[in-house]
């Protein structure tokens, strides 16, 4: 279950708000209530089924719980040894980026699933404490408030990423009724600003703008797709934070706001305190300012404008595999990289040559220069440049055995229409399978109404005792939808 992304969910949430509102008004919502709600949504969130081997599946609660004790081992053992830096630091980080990595490359490699909606985010909660615990800012956490603190449900999917710090006086603050009073006022303004970005502004953009410029090859169309997918990208991401926050302040948690009108940024710098804050500003203090402070004590560089801007890169680098090991996450991070170094570069021009930067043209010109910059970025992050028509298509080729040959396919911007999948053994057509099987986890995960499954029985000509290099093909295309071909080798039925 996708949190946030249908009134099935909303519907859900009544069961936690109602007794909060109770509870709050009486003076007892407080960490334990907070700490339960969680501990039950985690539970319904993740019962989807994971397929991590031909014949073995394994509900995602599981790997969330075992994901979770893994976080809390790592913390406490690099507490126990006294939070020291060095090599049982960078030992300490590792071993938490590990999950992380492998729910990245195991998918690529093995064809296997692997890992939990909020994975990222919740391995960077994770992180913020040991880094915490290396600066020696705080305690070592107790194992209910560290729970709490990477699974607190409202924003466990896509944050907004917390700090322990902060959140830590939240979670033990015991509120009165007058500021139960005042958190809920916060939530109401921020639930309805999130229904009217996600559901209404961001659902239109995409009915009637982005799913129309989306199968169009044209220049003109990928313009009008880059302008589309931005807001869309804006209005979609900012109404899920409002709910996430507003959900957070009824729970007496006031998590960091993500969004402040990023489109009116007069500069890229200013842009990323305005984009995404949380995700920018725990790459700036964790990564940017450590590698800054690192460099210019170590003196690594000579020049004080090539350690910033190789701070920028890394840190975007960085950001760009965080969001996915394809080369178009890749190439956005460099981007953004590139254009934080040319402004850093050349933000001095202005004050040298007593240009007038604060009058109204050149603020409007900033302004619309930044917004383009942005946007094409936007364009490069959505994987659409240089994509054909076949970059809406989705899906996987979950299982070929001598059994049968499943998996899944979907159209993006049409989800609730089924495909056509076309078999090929190497470049030699098999068959043509119809997409249209429910599946849950599908639905689940906000693949339109489900449907988009498929299943055959393994035809009787790949039964031949030979090796068979099997792929799948959206009908019609040259879309495949398999990352690697898989290959399969079955004795002939009988034999």
């Amino acid at each position: 279950m996708t949190p946030y992304a249908d009134f099935t969910f909303f519907g859900l949430l009544l069961y936690a708000v109602v007794p909060t509102l109770i509870l709050g008004l009486l003076g007892r919502a407080n960490w334990r209530w907070a700490l339960l709600l969680t501990a039950v949504m985690l539970v319904i969130q993740y019962q989807t089924k994971l397929k991590i081997g031909a014949h073995a599946e394994v509900r995602e609660i599981w790997i969330v719980i075992a994901f979770g004790l893994w976080q809390w081992a790592a913390m406490r053992s690099y507490a126990a040894s006294g939070a020291r830096g060095g090599l049982v630091f960078y030992a300490t980080m590792a071993v938490c980026l590990l999950p992380l990595v492998l729910a990245k490359v195991i998918p690529v490699l093995l064809l296997r699933q692997f890992g939990f909606l909020g994975l990222s985010y919740i391995t960077f909660r994770a992180l913020d404490v040991v880094f915490c615990l290396r600066d020696g800012v705080i305690a070592a956490p107790r194992l209910f408030d560290f729970f709490g603190f990477l699974f607190f449900f409202p924003t466990i999917s896509a944050g907004p990423i917390d700090r322990y710090r902060r959140f830590e006086g939240d979670w033990e603050k015991r509120r009165t009724r007058d500021e139960f009073v005042s958190d809920l006022d916060g939530a109401v303004h921020r639930i309805f600003r999130g229904f009217l970005y996600k559901f209404i502004l961001a659902g239109l953009i995409k009915q009637y703008w982005l799913d129309r410029a989306a199968p169009e090859t044209t220049f003109g169309a990928l313009v009008s797709y880059m302008y589309a997918y931005s807001f869309y990208l804006f209005f979609d991401f900012a109404g899920y934070s409002a709910f996430a926050i507003a959900f957070s302040y009824l729970l007496g948690v006031h998590t960091p706001e993500n969004f402040n009108r990023p489109f009116l940024a007069r500069n890229i710098r200013d842009f990323w305190n305005r984009w995404n804050i949380t995700l920018s500003f725990w790459f700036r203090d964790h990564v940017y300012m450590r590698f800054l402070m690192a460099a210019v004590r170590g003196r690594w560089f000579g020049n004080r404008d090539v350690t910033a801007i190789t701070g920028y890169f890394l840190a975007f680098g960085l950001m760009g595999l965080w969001h996915g090991i394809e080369p178009h996450f890749i190439i956005y991070g460099i981007y953004q990289a590139t254009l934080l170094s040319g402004f850093h570069i050349f933000s001095e021009w202005p004050k040298v040559r007593a240009l007038p930067t604060d009058n109204l043209l050149w603020r409007a010109g900033a302004i619309f220069l930044t917004f383009h910059c942005v946007c094409f970025g936007l364009l490069i992050f959505s994987g659409r440049l240089g994509a054909g028509p076949e970059f809406n298509y989705v899906g996987a080729l979950d299982r070929a055995d001598c059994d049968e040959i499943s998996g899944w396919a979907m159209d993006k911007h049409r989800p609730n229409t089924p495909l056509s999948v076309d078999l090929y053994e190497e470049k030699q057509y098999v068959a043509t399978i119809v997409a249209d099987h429910f599946r849950e986890d599908l639905r689940n995960k906000g693949y339109g109404n489900g449907r988009h499954g498929f299943r055959m029985q393994t035809p009787p000509q790949l039964r031949d005792d030979r090796r068979h290099v099997l792929s799948i093909s959206i009908t019609g295309t040259k879309k495949k939808i398999t990352p690697a071909p898989r290959s399969i080798r079955c004795l002939p039925t009988g034999g």
